[in-house]
Protein backbone atom coordinates (compact mmCIF):
# COMPACT_ATOMS: atom_id res chain seq x y z
CA UNK A 1 0.00 0.00 0.00
CA UNK A 2 1.22 3.48 -0.84
CA UNK A 3 2.46 5.47 2.15
CA UNK A 4 1.78 9.20 1.68
CA UNK A 5 3.96 11.90 3.15
CA UNK A 6 2.67 11.75 6.72
CA UNK A 7 4.31 15.08 7.53
CA UNK A 8 1.20 16.71 6.06
CA UNK A 9 -0.67 15.43 9.10
CA UNK A 10 1.59 17.60 11.28
CA UNK A 11 0.45 20.82 9.62
CA UNK A 12 -1.71 23.04 11.75
CA UNK A 13 -4.98 24.11 10.21
CA UNK A 14 -4.59 27.58 8.69
CA UNK A 15 -7.46 29.65 10.03
CA UNK A 16 -6.08 33.10 9.22
CA UNK A 17 -7.39 33.93 5.77
CA UNK A 18 -10.34 31.55 6.05
CA UNK A 19 -11.52 33.35 9.19
CA UNK A 20 -10.96 36.74 7.59
CA UNK A 21 -13.06 35.71 4.58
CA UNK A 22 -15.76 34.20 6.81
CA UNK A 23 -16.04 37.23 9.09
CA UNK A 24 -15.98 39.63 6.14
CA UNK A 25 -18.68 37.71 4.27
CA UNK A 26 -20.90 37.61 7.36
CA UNK A 27 -20.54 41.36 7.84
CA UNK A 28 -21.42 42.10 4.21
CA UNK A 29 -24.44 39.81 4.39
CA UNK A 30 -25.77 41.90 7.28
CA UNK A 31 -24.63 45.22 5.75
CA UNK A 32 -24.84 44.72 1.96
CA UNK A 33 -24.57 48.43 1.16
CA UNK A 34 -21.34 49.00 3.11
CA UNK A 35 -18.05 49.61 1.31
CA UNK A 36 -15.19 47.79 3.02
CA UNK A 37 -11.78 49.45 3.24
CA UNK A 38 -9.43 46.57 2.51
CA UNK A 39 -5.99 47.11 4.04
CA UNK A 40 -5.20 43.46 4.63
CA UNK A 41 -4.53 41.88 1.28
CA UNK A 42 -0.90 41.53 0.20
CA UNK A 43 -1.72 41.75 -3.51
CA UNK A 44 -0.92 44.80 -5.61
CA UNK A 45 -3.68 47.05 -6.95
CA UNK A 46 -1.86 48.92 -9.76
CA UNK A 47 -1.31 47.38 -13.23
CA UNK A 48 1.89 46.41 -14.98
CA UNK A 49 3.78 49.42 -16.33
CA UNK A 50 3.85 50.23 -20.04
CA UNK A 51 7.47 49.18 -20.49
CA UNK A 52 6.57 45.69 -19.33
CA UNK A 53 3.35 45.33 -21.32
CA UNK A 54 5.06 46.61 -24.48
CA UNK A 55 7.75 43.97 -24.02
CA UNK A 56 5.13 41.27 -23.41
CA UNK A 57 3.31 42.23 -26.61
CA UNK A 58 6.59 42.19 -28.51
CA UNK A 59 7.39 38.73 -27.18
CA UNK A 60 3.98 37.45 -28.23
CA UNK A 61 4.68 38.79 -31.71
CA UNK A 62 8.02 36.95 -31.65
CA UNK A 63 6.10 33.71 -31.13
CA UNK A 64 3.92 34.36 -34.18
CA UNK A 65 6.74 34.42 -36.73
CA UNK A 66 8.94 31.47 -37.71
CA UNK A 67 12.15 33.51 -37.72
CA UNK A 68 11.64 34.77 -34.15
CA UNK A 69 9.72 31.88 -32.61
CA UNK A 70 11.13 30.55 -29.33
CA UNK A 71 10.79 26.96 -28.16
CA UNK A 72 12.33 25.65 -24.96
CA UNK A 73 14.37 28.19 -23.03
CA UNK A 74 17.31 27.58 -20.71
CA UNK A 75 15.92 25.96 -17.57
CA UNK A 76 17.95 28.33 -15.39
CA UNK A 77 16.81 31.45 -17.23
CA UNK A 78 17.44 33.20 -20.54
CA UNK A 79 20.81 34.86 -21.01
CA UNK A 80 19.25 38.28 -21.62
CA UNK A 81 17.35 38.25 -18.31
CA UNK A 82 20.16 36.80 -16.20
CA UNK A 83 22.48 39.49 -17.59
CA UNK A 84 19.93 42.23 -16.84
CA UNK A 85 19.58 41.02 -13.24
CA UNK A 86 23.35 40.78 -12.75
CA UNK A 87 23.78 44.36 -14.06
CA UNK A 88 21.05 45.50 -11.67
CA UNK A 89 23.02 44.09 -8.74
CA UNK A 90 26.21 45.66 -10.07
CA UNK A 91 24.62 49.11 -9.70
CA UNK A 92 24.47 48.44 -5.96
CA UNK A 93 28.08 47.28 -5.81
CA UNK A 94 27.35 43.55 -5.88
CA UNK A 95 29.27 41.62 -8.54
CA UNK A 96 27.56 38.46 -9.76
CA UNK A 97 28.26 36.02 -12.54
CA UNK A 98 25.25 35.43 -14.76
CA UNK A 99 25.60 31.74 -13.89
CA UNK A 100 24.95 32.65 -10.25
CA UNK A 101 21.50 34.02 -11.16
CA UNK A 102 18.54 31.66 -11.63
CA UNK A 103 15.16 32.72 -13.01
CA UNK A 104 12.09 31.33 -11.24
CA UNK A 105 8.31 31.51 -11.43
CA UNK A 106 8.23 33.55 -8.23
CA UNK A 107 9.67 33.76 -4.73
CA UNK A 108 6.93 31.63 -3.15
CA UNK A 109 7.60 28.78 -5.58
CA UNK A 110 11.34 29.06 -5.12
CA UNK A 111 11.18 29.14 -1.32
CA UNK A 112 9.50 25.74 -1.53
CA UNK A 113 11.63 24.27 -4.31
CA UNK A 114 14.92 25.33 -2.70
CA UNK A 115 14.23 22.79 0.05
CA UNK A 116 15.60 20.16 -2.34
CA UNK A 117 19.12 21.38 -1.61
CA UNK A 118 18.96 20.33 2.04
CA UNK A 119 18.68 16.93 3.67
CA UNK A 120 15.54 16.41 5.73
CA UNK A 121 17.72 15.98 8.81
CA UNK A 122 18.66 19.67 8.56
CA UNK A 123 17.02 22.00 11.06
CA UNK A 124 15.43 25.30 10.05
CA UNK A 125 15.25 28.54 12.05
CA UNK A 126 12.28 30.81 11.41
CA UNK A 127 12.36 34.32 12.89
CA UNK A 128 8.76 34.98 13.85
CA UNK A 129 6.35 36.67 13.19
CA UNK A 130 6.92 35.24 9.73
CA UNK A 131 5.43 34.36 6.37
CA UNK A 132 3.58 31.12 7.31
CA UNK A 133 4.94 29.14 4.34
CA UNK A 134 8.43 29.09 5.91
CA UNK A 135 7.17 26.88 8.71
CA UNK A 136 4.76 24.81 6.64
CA UNK A 137 7.32 23.98 3.93
CA UNK A 138 9.71 22.63 6.54
CA UNK A 139 7.01 20.64 8.30
CA UNK A 140 6.17 19.04 4.96
CA UNK A 141 9.87 18.23 4.52
CA UNK A 142 9.99 16.64 7.97
CA UNK A 143 12.50 19.04 9.46
CA UNK A 144 12.98 20.21 13.01
CA UNK A 145 11.97 23.87 13.25
CA UNK A 146 13.63 26.34 15.61
CA UNK A 147 11.19 29.17 16.39
CA UNK A 148 13.06 32.40 17.15
CA UNK A 149 10.61 34.92 18.57
CA UNK A 150 11.43 38.50 17.61
CA UNK A 151 9.84 41.25 19.67
CA UNK A 152 9.01 44.92 19.98
CA UNK A 153 12.21 45.34 22.03
CA UNK A 154 14.42 44.42 19.05
CA UNK A 155 12.18 46.10 16.49
CA UNK A 156 11.22 42.63 15.20
CA UNK A 157 14.67 42.37 13.58
CA UNK A 158 16.87 40.60 16.15
CA UNK A 159 20.55 39.76 16.30
CA UNK A 160 21.47 36.06 16.38
CA UNK A 161 21.05 34.23 19.66
CA UNK A 162 24.21 32.20 20.21
CA UNK A 163 22.22 29.72 22.31
CA UNK A 164 20.19 28.70 19.26
CA UNK A 165 21.49 26.54 16.42
CA UNK A 166 20.00 25.70 13.03
CA UNK A 167 21.26 24.57 9.63
CA UNK A 168 18.90 26.74 7.57
CA UNK A 169 18.08 30.31 8.62
CA UNK A 170 15.19 32.31 7.14
CA UNK A 171 15.65 36.08 7.07
CA UNK A 172 13.13 38.32 5.32
CA UNK A 173 14.11 41.99 4.98
CA UNK A 174 12.05 44.11 4.54
CA UNK A 175 9.92 41.73 6.53
CA UNK A 176 6.48 40.33 5.89
CA UNK A 177 4.45 40.84 8.07
CA UNK A 178 6.27 43.33 10.31
CA UNK A 179 7.84 45.69 7.78
CA UNK A 180 11.04 45.59 9.87
CA UNK A 181 14.41 45.86 8.12
CA UNK A 182 17.76 44.38 9.09
CA UNK A 183 20.59 46.91 9.31
CA UNK A 184 24.07 46.17 7.99
CA UNK A 185 25.40 45.40 11.45
CA UNK A 186 22.59 42.94 12.14
CA UNK A 187 23.04 41.20 8.80
CA UNK A 188 26.81 41.04 9.36
CA UNK A 189 26.14 39.38 12.71
CA UNK A 190 23.90 36.81 11.02
CA UNK A 191 26.44 36.18 8.24
CA UNK A 192 29.21 35.65 10.81
CA UNK A 193 26.91 33.36 12.80
CA UNK A 194 26.07 31.30 9.69
CA UNK A 195 29.70 30.97 8.60
CA UNK A 196 30.76 30.01 12.12
CA UNK A 197 28.11 27.29 12.40
CA UNK A 198 28.07 26.06 8.81
CA UNK A 199 24.49 27.25 8.34
CA UNK A 200 22.90 28.58 5.15
CA UNK A 201 20.83 31.78 5.19
CA UNK A 202 17.79 31.89 2.92
CA UNK A 203 17.43 35.63 2.42
CA UNK A 204 13.96 36.63 1.22
CA UNK A 205 14.38 40.01 -0.51
CA UNK A 206 10.94 40.16 -2.16
CA UNK A 207 10.32 43.72 -0.88
CA UNK A 208 13.79 45.23 -1.36
CA UNK A 209 12.53 47.83 -3.85
CA UNK A 210 10.63 49.56 -1.03
CA UNK A 211 13.80 50.41 0.92
CA UNK A 212 14.51 54.15 0.91
CA UNK A 213 17.11 54.50 3.69
CA UNK A 214 20.51 54.36 2.01
CA UNK A 215 22.15 52.54 4.92
CA UNK A 216 19.74 49.57 4.73
CA UNK A 217 21.05 46.74 2.48
CA UNK A 218 18.90 45.68 -0.46
CA UNK A 219 20.84 42.43 -0.81
CA UNK A 220 22.58 40.21 1.69
CA UNK A 221 25.50 40.09 -0.76
CA UNK A 222 26.28 43.67 0.22
CA UNK A 223 27.60 42.05 3.42
CA UNK A 224 31.17 40.73 3.55
CA UNK A 225 31.23 36.95 3.93
CA UNK A 226 27.70 36.34 2.58
CA UNK A 227 28.85 34.55 -0.57
CA UNK A 228 29.94 31.55 1.51
CA UNK A 229 26.72 31.22 3.51
CA UNK A 230 23.69 32.74 1.76
CA UNK A 231 21.12 32.22 -0.96
CA UNK A 232 18.99 35.21 -1.98
CA UNK A 233 15.46 34.85 -3.31
CA UNK A 234 13.73 37.82 -4.90
CA UNK A 235 10.57 38.56 -6.83
CA UNK A 236 8.97 41.02 -9.23
CA UNK A 237 5.53 40.48 -7.66
CA UNK A 238 5.52 43.58 -5.47
CA UNK A 239 8.43 45.34 -7.19
CA UNK A 240 6.73 45.46 -10.59
CA UNK A 241 3.21 44.11 -10.12
CA UNK A 242 3.96 40.55 -11.28
CA UNK A 243 1.67 38.85 -8.74
CA UNK A 244 -0.43 37.41 -11.57
CA UNK A 245 2.38 37.30 -14.13
CA UNK A 246 4.80 35.29 -11.94
CA UNK A 247 8.52 35.80 -12.10
CA UNK A 248 11.31 35.82 -9.54
CA UNK A 249 15.01 35.17 -9.34
CA UNK A 250 17.44 33.43 -7.03
CA UNK A 251 21.14 34.08 -6.45
CA UNK A 252 23.34 31.16 -5.42
CA UNK A 253 27.05 32.06 -5.33
CA UNK A 254 29.53 29.54 -6.69
CA UNK A 255 31.46 29.92 -3.43
CA UNK A 256 28.63 28.33 -1.44
CA UNK A 257 29.64 24.79 -0.51
CA UNK A 258 28.74 22.37 2.26
CA UNK A 259 30.23 18.90 2.89
CA UNK A 260 32.08 18.99 -0.42
CA UNK A 261 28.90 19.77 -2.38
CA UNK A 262 28.56 22.95 -4.43
CA UNK A 263 25.05 24.33 -4.00
CA UNK A 264 25.18 26.33 -7.24
CA UNK A 265 26.00 23.20 -9.24
CA UNK A 266 23.34 21.27 -7.32
CA UNK A 267 20.73 23.87 -8.25
CA UNK A 268 21.70 23.74 -11.93
CA UNK A 269 21.13 19.98 -11.82
CA UNK A 270 17.87 20.44 -9.94
CA UNK A 271 16.46 22.95 -12.41
CA UNK A 272 17.52 20.97 -15.47
CA UNK A 273 15.88 17.91 -13.94
CA UNK A 274 12.66 19.35 -12.55
CA UNK A 275 11.67 22.27 -14.78
CA UNK A 276 11.63 23.44 -18.37
CA UNK A 277 12.04 27.05 -17.29
CA UNK A 278 9.86 30.13 -17.23
CA UNK A 279 7.99 31.32 -20.32
CA UNK A 280 10.06 33.28 -22.85
CA UNK A 281 7.23 35.82 -23.04
CA UNK A 282 7.25 36.48 -19.29
CA UNK A 283 11.05 36.72 -19.23
CA UNK A 284 10.94 39.39 -21.94
CA UNK A 285 8.49 41.36 -19.81
CA UNK A 286 10.73 40.92 -16.77
CA UNK A 287 13.81 42.13 -18.64
CA UNK A 288 11.97 45.38 -19.38
CA UNK A 289 11.72 46.00 -15.61
CA UNK A 290 15.50 46.42 -15.44
CA UNK A 291 15.76 49.01 -18.24
CA UNK A 292 16.09 52.66 -17.27
CA UNK A 293 12.55 53.37 -18.43
CA UNK A 294 11.21 50.27 -16.71
CA UNK A 295 12.81 51.32 -13.42
CA UNK A 296 11.35 54.81 -13.73
CA UNK A 297 7.88 53.45 -14.36
CA UNK A 298 7.81 50.81 -11.62
CA UNK A 299 8.99 53.36 -9.07
CA UNK A 300 6.01 55.53 -9.95
CA UNK A 301 3.77 52.68 -8.76
CA UNK A 302 5.97 52.00 -5.74
CA UNK A 303 5.71 55.70 -4.95
CA UNK A 304 1.92 55.42 -4.85
CA UNK A 305 2.13 52.55 -2.36
CA UNK A 306 4.67 54.46 -0.29
CA UNK A 307 2.31 57.42 -0.18
CA UNK A 308 -0.31 55.08 1.29
CA UNK A 309 2.29 54.13 3.91
CA UNK A 310 2.87 57.78 4.79
CA UNK A 311 -0.87 58.31 5.22
CA UNK A 312 -1.11 55.39 7.64
CA UNK A 313 2.09 56.28 9.51
CA UNK A 314 0.83 59.83 10.06
CA UNK A 315 -2.44 58.46 11.41
CA UNK A 316 -0.77 56.04 13.82
CA UNK A 317 1.57 58.80 15.01
CA UNK A 318 -1.41 61.06 15.67
CA UNK A 319 -3.28 58.30 17.50
CA UNK A 320 -0.19 57.31 19.47
CA UNK A 321 0.01 53.65 18.39
CA UNK A 322 3.35 51.84 18.34
CA UNK A 323 4.27 50.47 14.91
CA UNK A 324 7.19 49.44 12.76
CA UNK A 325 7.52 49.23 8.98
CA UNK A 326 6.03 51.58 6.44
CA UNK A 327 9.04 53.70 5.56
CA UNK A 328 11.12 50.91 4.00
CA UNK A 329 8.38 48.33 3.47
CA UNK A 330 4.83 47.97 2.11
CA UNK A 331 3.57 46.71 5.49
CA UNK A 332 2.94 48.35 8.86
CA UNK A 333 2.92 46.25 12.01
CA UNK A 334 0.84 47.96 14.66
CA UNK A 335 0.41 47.23 18.36
CA UNK A 336 -3.28 46.74 19.06
CA UNK A 337 -4.77 49.45 21.29
CA UNK A 338 -6.10 48.93 24.82
CA UNK A 339 -4.61 45.47 25.20
CA UNK A 340 -6.80 43.95 22.49
CA UNK A 341 -5.87 40.63 20.94
CA UNK A 342 -5.31 40.56 17.19
CA UNK A 343 -8.74 39.08 16.50
CA UNK A 344 -10.49 41.47 18.88
CA UNK A 345 -8.94 44.38 17.00
CA UNK A 346 -9.96 42.79 13.69
CA UNK A 347 -13.60 42.61 14.83
CA UNK A 348 -13.43 46.17 16.19
CA UNK A 349 -12.11 47.59 12.91
CA UNK A 350 -14.57 45.64 10.78
CA UNK A 351 -17.69 46.33 12.81
CA UNK A 352 -17.00 49.93 13.83
CA UNK A 353 -14.96 51.28 10.91
CA UNK A 354 -15.51 48.86 8.00
CA UNK A 355 -11.73 48.30 7.79
CA UNK A 356 -10.28 44.87 6.97
CA UNK A 357 -6.70 44.14 8.02
CA UNK A 358 -4.73 41.04 9.04
CA UNK A 359 -4.48 39.79 12.64
CA UNK A 360 -0.88 39.30 13.71
CA UNK A 361 -1.71 36.01 15.44
CA UNK A 362 -1.73 34.39 12.01
CA UNK A 363 2.03 34.92 11.63
CA UNK A 364 3.18 33.08 14.76
CA UNK A 365 2.19 32.97 18.40
CA UNK A 366 4.23 36.08 19.24
CA UNK A 367 2.24 38.02 16.65
CA UNK A 368 -0.86 38.14 18.82
CA UNK A 369 -1.55 41.63 20.08
CA UNK A 370 -0.31 43.11 16.80
CA UNK A 371 -1.95 43.81 13.46
CA UNK A 372 -0.70 44.04 9.88
CA UNK A 373 -1.81 46.78 7.53
CA UNK A 374 -0.83 46.71 3.86
CA UNK A 375 -0.11 49.75 1.69
CA UNK A 376 -1.14 48.04 -1.56
CA UNK A 377 -4.76 49.15 -1.35
CA UNK A 378 -6.70 51.91 -3.07
CA UNK A 379 -5.35 55.38 -2.26
CA UNK A 380 -8.71 56.93 -1.36
CA UNK A 381 -9.69 53.92 0.73
CA UNK A 382 -6.41 54.26 2.62
CA UNK A 383 -7.08 57.96 3.32
CA UNK A 384 -10.62 57.20 4.47
CA UNK A 385 -9.45 54.36 6.72
CA UNK A 386 -6.80 56.58 8.29
CA UNK A 387 -9.32 59.35 8.98
CA UNK A 388 -11.78 56.90 10.54
CA UNK A 389 -9.11 55.43 12.84
CA UNK A 390 -8.01 58.91 13.96
CA UNK A 391 -11.60 59.91 14.77
CA UNK A 392 -12.30 56.79 16.84
CA UNK A 393 -8.97 55.88 18.37
CA UNK A 394 -7.23 59.19 19.07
Amino acid sequence: MLTPNMNYAQLKASYLFRNIAKKTAAYLEEHPSEHLLRLGIGDVSLPLCNAVTDALHGAVNDMSAKESFQGYVDECGTAFLREAIAKHYEKRGVSLGTDEVFVSSGASDELGDIQDLFDKSSSAMVIEPAYPAYVDANIIAGRKIVHYHASEADGFAPYPDEKLRADIIYICSPNNPTGAVFTKDKLKAWVDYANKNGSVILFDAAYEAFIEDEEIPHSIFEIEGARSCAIEICSLSKTAGFTGTRLGYTVIPKALERNGMNLNAMWVRNRTTKTNGVSYIIQRGAAAVFTDEGQRQIYENIGAYKNNARVLMKAFDEIGLWYCGGKNAPYLWVKCPNGMTSWEFFDFLLERLQIVGTPGAGFGENGDGYFRFTTFGDAQDTITAAQKMIELLK
